[in-house]
């Protein structure tokens, strides 16, 4: 509790000093580029929230470790997750590092991770399937690229004033929820810690957007889910594996999809930004049009919308989350029920209820 309140407490007091002194260092940390695709705010905004969260993340781990000497696994995670934030803030400030250098360092991360640590991916409970485990280093291979999609699956759904960010904290609270019944400790605290980081900055995001996540503060988010959600299952064998998948179901399908899209549908680049996300749909195409004269006020009102996408994949996994055939079931029910619904938007055939 007392790494929770740390971590809170400091993100939220580092979020306003950022926000307050704006003005000293906007020219380097805002956003300015209004034009994109992706680009819906009206002034310039800081994008280096992650700061905030990286100094809550900090000072969670160094009161652990003063107040109760213990907290060692924290630091390694910390540590381990340096790579990955120093390049997503990198970009953050110049505006100029490309999608593949991020995707290596989130990589470097990811090894980093597994050499310290020990946890990876080591079945998926499919028959024949699994046999593939037994080449050296699949595993491991697997394993970093999964937590270096689900970092860039977190980047890629921050669009809207406060998305990313909650999706992050309802994740972190399954992961901790789960890791109660298993009476694990560490990712109870790890997970929460991370969550009240999140928080303290998400007071400032939500709904105003006065300070944005910044790559720094995705990545980070994402490569930190990762990690946790592949150590739950390596730590306790009677969690499916189906379990780290379907807790981040969401983020997931955003990436499959937007890459099926892009590089099948449309022939272009997966790495390049387009209008045509599912939280970018539900703005232009549901609320746009209602909220025409406050576009803070459809802004605000995109993400409600995502967090409960999000929660319909986290829900079963929480029900179920020892049961692979169950599990492989709701995936298949929500990706299905993703496609959907994107191809029902996307056709202007919005569903009646999606209008409330």
């Amino acid at each position: 509790m007392l790494g929770l309140i740390a971590a809170f407490l400091t993100s939220f007091f580092a979020t306003q000093f950022i926000i307050r002194f704006k003005h000293l260092h906007q020219h380097i940390s805002a956003d300015s580029n209004l034009s994109g695709p992706q680009k819906f705010h009206k002034v310039a905004v800081p994008r280096i929230g992650g700061i905030s969260i990286a100094c809550g993340l900090f000072a969670a781990v160094f009161t652990k470790t003063i107040s109760l000497g213990s907290g060692h696994q924290g630091i390694i995670l910390l540590i381990c997750a340096i790579p990955t934030f120093a390049i997503g803030l990198t970009e953050d400030l110049t505006k100029k590092i490309s999608v593949r250098q991020r995707l290596f360092f989130t990589a470097a991360s990811a090894a980093c991770f597994i050499y310290a640590l020990g946890p990876q991916i080591t079945l998926l409970d499919i028959p024949f399937f699994d046999l593939l485990f037994t080449i050296p280093f699949f595993g491991t291979l697997l394993t970093i690229f999964a937590i270096t999609g689900l970092a860039n699956a977190y980047n890629i759904i921050d669009g809207f004033n406060g998305l990313s960010s909650m999706v992050g904290i309802i994740t972190l609270l399954a992961l901790a929820y789960v890791a109660y019944l298993l009476g694990d400790i560490t990712i109870i605290f790890l997970s929460l810690i991370m969550a009240g980081a999140i928080l303290g900055f998400f007071i400032w995001n939500y709904p105003q957007g006065l300070i944005f996540l910044g790559d720094g503060g995705a990545y980070l988010i994402g490569f930190w889910i990762g990690a946790l959600s592949i150590w739950l299952c390596f730590a306790h064998p009677e969690v499916s594996p189906w379990f780290a998948l379907l807790i981040n179901g969401y983020p997931i399908m955003e990436t499959l999809f937007t890459i099926y899209r892009r590089r099948i549908h449309q022939n272009s680049n997966p790495g390049e930004p387009d209008g045509i996300h599912f939280h970018t749909l539900i703005f232009r195409r549901i609320l746009q049009a209602r909220y025409f004269d406050s576009a803070l006020s459809a802004n605000a009102r995109t993400a409600p919308y995502l967090w409960i996408l999000a929660g319909l994949s986290i829900a079963p996994a929480l029900l179920w989350w020892q049961s692979t055939p169950i599990l492989i079931g709701a995936c298949a029910f929500f990706a299905i029920g993703y496609v959907w619904l994107y191809s029902k938007i996307v056709r202007f055939k919005t569903p009646s209820w999606m209008h409330l």
